[in-house]
């Protein structure tokens, strides 16, 4: 039986137009959906790291810091990398609704293995579910935002906007309760509470997308004919005998291991996005404006990775900073009987980013023409990074044992700065930059910045577990903030090359 397809203006037709703050109904469905596989994520991310060095006696595997650390990083960039294939998924065989409802079960299945007492293998199966999950449901959510909308509707910025709130408060939230459950229970009662999160959400979607999505996500929207089946089916069998071949050479050099494996991953998270833009640039459709751009675009795409290396290590090295060389308990430093769980710190960031965003936003609209250029606000963003690590290096310095848990949260708070002003508009800006036959791949190539950072930061946590903090915090430090001078002095290159992108 031939599927369904359905009209732009049938889509339009089957959506309630009002029912959540002036915007359409099933945006609602979107936003708790989202918040809860938020919750679920960021909530099991926050407990991950300890999860892995904790002693058996503690309930955790006992593996060394470093290890922990590179495992998390790992884990990021594959679904990052996931996201990919499975937004070819929902484009070519499934449509988005589909692949929302299959990743929502893929992830909670894996956060039910991990709520189980098990060993080591059953872990990698959990985190291999959800990283299968989260490729498939990840771009799906915002597809399915997008088709809410008529193309002029000039609500869709601002629904876009109330979305992405879903994304930090449940990011907020959840390591708070999961925090406080490993703290008083253990790890698998976190993780139990990752896997109720992400049931709640997928009932939630399950029970209202009917009355409120309507035909939005139903259509496949490029379906593989029967020829191009047999050539994906190729071309996935060469990757395949490809990837077989490299973990044979490993195997061989006695180097498929732990690191290895970061190597490997390294290597693919710099090298896809490189492949993306050199296809792109040599592509006959791409023109002569479009490619000045893309060359434009190259040092913004390394600035961004920069940024996110530094980022991301949040959930790794000062994960790990929080729980071994930070003062937990409130009683020398407030008298209070009560030890902050490690945990609580990742909750700085996306708390952080809702009481921040709006204000930032406002600061560009106020600044008129004296709004910084896109390339200069790429550098501010690297300058708040490397001030939040180098804001560590004084109370390491200090000689205290543990240091005041506020320098943690002064270090968190000045990243957040340099992530408002490089995240929203990377994306706006890699949309205006992009070659028009490649729009949708240009936006990967943005996704693939933070992948291609995690592919970094396997290496760079090596590197903090042989040196001091206060060496790695400092000379990281300086490294974004010359990055940073150097783009500054790039900026009226950079702004000539983008062809009338401001």
């Amino acid at each position: 039986m031939a599927r369904r397809e359905y009209t732009d203006h049938e889509i339009i037709e089957s959506v309630p137009r009002k029912g959540f703050f002036g915007h359409p109904k099933g945006l609602l469905t979107l936003f708790i959906t989202e918040f809860w596989e938020r919750f679920s994520y960021y909530g099991m991310k926050a407990i991950l790291l300890y999860y892995l060095y904790y002693a058996t006696s503690k309930g955790g595997f006992g593996l060394k810091e470093t290890d922990a650390m590179i495992i998390v990083t790992l884990y990021g960039a594959l679904v990052m990398m996931s996201t990919i294939i499975g937004g070819w998924f929902a484009d070519r065989l499934i449509g988005a609704r589909k692949a929302i409802i299959y990743g929502a079960l893929l992830i909670m299945f894996g956060h039910i293995l991990m709520s189980i007492p098990g060993n080591f293998t059953m872990l990698l199966i959990a985190l291999a579910l959800i990283i299968i999950g989260s490729g498939l449901l990840k771009p799906s959510m915002s597809t399915n935002v997008n088709e809410l909308y008529e193309k002029e509707d000039s609500r869709i910025d601002a629904g876009f906007t109330i979305f992405y709130m879903s994304v930090n408060l449940g990011a907020w939230i959840s390591p708070f309760i999961v925090g406080q459950l490993h703290s008083s229970f253990g790890f698998h009662a976190g993780f139990a509470a990752a896997a109720v999160g992400m049931f709640f959400g997928l009932i939630w979607f399950v029970m209202t997308q009917k009355n409120t999505l309507g035909f939005t996500g139903l259509n496949v929207p490029n379906p593989l004919s029967k020829g191009e089946g047999k050539k994906v089916a190729m071309i996935a069998t060469v990757i395949a005998i490809l990837i077989a071949i490299i973990l044979f050479i490993f195997k061989l050099f006695g180097m498929l291991n732990l690191e290895g494996i970061t190597w490997i991953m390294t290597f693919f998270g710099l090298g896809i996005p490189a492949v993306y833009l050199t296809y792109m640039y040599t592509h006959p459709k791409t023109s002569s404006d479009e490619k000045s751009r893309l060359i434009a675009y190259i040092p913004l795409f390394i600035a961004a990775v920069i940024f996110w290396a530094i980022q991301e290590q949040g959930a790794t090295v000062l994960a790990e900073f929080a729980d071994q060389k930070t003062q937990l308990d409130l009683k020398p430093l407030l008298g209070i009987d009560y030890v902050i769980p490690a945990a609580f710190f990742q909750s700085l960031n996306p708390m952080f980013i809702v009481i921040f965003a709006p204000v930032f936003s406002m600061l560009w609209v106020k600044l008129g023409k004296f709004n910084p250029s896109t390339p200069l606000k790429f550098a501010i963003a690297l300058i708040f990074a490397g001030l939040g690590y180098i804001a560590m290096v004084y109370p390491i310095m200090s000689g205290e044992q543990l240091i005041n848990p506020l320098w943690l949260v002064l270090s968190f708070f000045l990243i957040v700065l340099g992530e408002l002003c490089i995240s929203p508009i990377g994306l706006s800006t890699t949309t205006r930059m992009a070659p028009q036959a490649f729009t949708t791949q240009m936006l990967s190539v943005w996704f693939l910045s933070n992948a291609a950072a995690q592919g970094l930061n396997a290496q760079l946590v090596q590197i903090y577990g042989a040196v001091d903090p206060a060496s790695y915090f400092g000379y990281m430090g300086l490294v974004a903030i010359g990055l940073a001078v150097l783009l500054i002095v790039l900026v009226p290159i950079i702004k000539k090359a983008m062809r009338g992108v401001h």
